[in-house]
Formats: structure tokens, C-alpha cells, sequence
């Protein structure tokens, strides 16, 4: 057990360190956290909105906080490049995280052409019928992609390393709130990098 959190804590301070120095990220880290709890509860609930709200407001932000705003040059702070902060990132980099967007955004048009997913689904009726089955099958995407990567992670690293990668990204939202929620303060203030300070504290 002290393995596994150990690993845990790893992955979270190696992902925040090197993929979360940006306020501006940050913050729409703390904004996509409290769209994915939101979420959680609406498994129980309603799985299609829970979907719906996973990935056009969770998955949104987080991603556009990667995308747009942190920093993709040569790492002073920690005297690495982004390539090999890429390479040995141990969950989806920025390369895996383009194939699943990718099938994120194909899913649309095949409920276009296919409105029951080949038979996979009901086709329902209207807005509403569409709206749901693609709800549904981004929260099965979403559950895939996590699925895959631990089971790939399992005979990349071991089974520990996938088990505690699954653990963080579940947990990530809990995580989220309570390191960013003073970001939103911070980038007010016109701070637009974290200074990372006490990083041996986390480490």
C-alpha cells in the first residue's frame, strides 16, 4: 500500500510540476474539477448528462489549459525540455491526448450518420434522442480511454503504476480544488506562473 501512494504522489506532483505551472491553467483546472464532481453525481442520475458534462465542460477546459496556455519551451524551473517532459509522461501526452480527441470529435458525425450507433443504441428521437446517445458514448469513451491506459500501463510499468495512474485521474478532481482553488486569487494579482516554491515539500 505504501508503494501504490507513493506512486500516487509521484504522479501528482510530477504532473503538476512539469504540466500545471500556469495560473491560467489552473484555474480552468479548478473550473473543469468541479464540472467533473458535478458529473460524478450525475452517474447515479443521469449518465448521458453526466457525459455530456464530462467532456463539453470538464474535458473543454482542461485540455484548452494545455493547449493554449502552459508553457511549451525549455523548462528553467526544473532544466528540461517539453520533449522530454513529453516522453516520459505516463499518462496521455500530448500526442495520445490528440487521437482521443480526435475520436472525441468523430463521435459526433457518426451519430450523424448513424443515429443508433450501428445498432449499439436506441435512436431515440430528435435533439434530445441525439443529445443523449452521444452523452452515452462519450461517457463510454471516456471510461474506455482510462480502461486502456491502465491496462497498457500494466505491461509497460507494472501493475501498480497503472492501478495508481487509474487512482489519480479519478481523484484528480478532489486534487484539483484543493491545490488550485487559490489560483483564480493568484491570477488576479497578475501572477500568470506558479514560482512552484516548496517544491522539496511536495516532492
Amino acid at each position: 500500500m505504501r508503494d501504490f501512494l507513493d506512486k500516487v504522489r509521484t504522479l501528482r506532483w510530477d504532473d503538476h510540476r512539469y504540466y500545471h505551472q500556469s495560473r491560467i491553467n489552473q484555474t480552468l483546472h479548478l473550473i473543469s474539477a468541479i464540472s467533473f464532481l458535478v458529473a460524478y453525481g450525475l452517474l447515479f442520475s443521469d449518465p448521458a448528462l453526466a457525459g455530456l458534462v464530462g467532456w463539453l465542460v470538464g474535458m473543454v477546459t482542461r485540455q484548452s489549459g494545455h493547449i493554449f496556455y502552459e508553457p511549451r519551451g525549455f523548462d528553467a524551473i526544473h532544466n528540461t525540455t517539453y520533449a522530454h517532459k513529453e516522453s516520459i509522461k505516463v499518462g496521455y501526452n500530448m500526442q495520445r491526448k490528440g487521437v482521443l480527441i480526435g475520436v472525441w470529435l468523430s463521435i459526433p458525425v457518426l451519430l450523424l450518420v448513424s443515429p443508433d450507433a450501428f445498432g449499439l443504441l436506441d435512436a431515440g428521437g430528435g435533439a434530445a434522442g441525439y443529445l443523449h446517445n452521444l452523452g452515452l458514448l462519450w461517457l463510454c469513451l471516456g471510461a474506455g480511454g482510462l480502461g486502456f491506459r491502465t491496462l497498457h500501463l500494466f505491461f509497460l510499468r507494472g501493475p501498480v503504476w497503472g492501478l495508481a495512474w487509474a487512482f489519480k485521474i479519478l481523484t484528480d478532481p478532489f486534487h484539483n480544488i484543493d491545490i488550485y482553488w487559490r489560483s483564480p486569487i493568484a491570477l488576479m494579482r497578475g501572477q500568470l506562473l506558479d514560482p512552484l516554491d516548496g517544491e522539496e515539500a511536495h516532492a
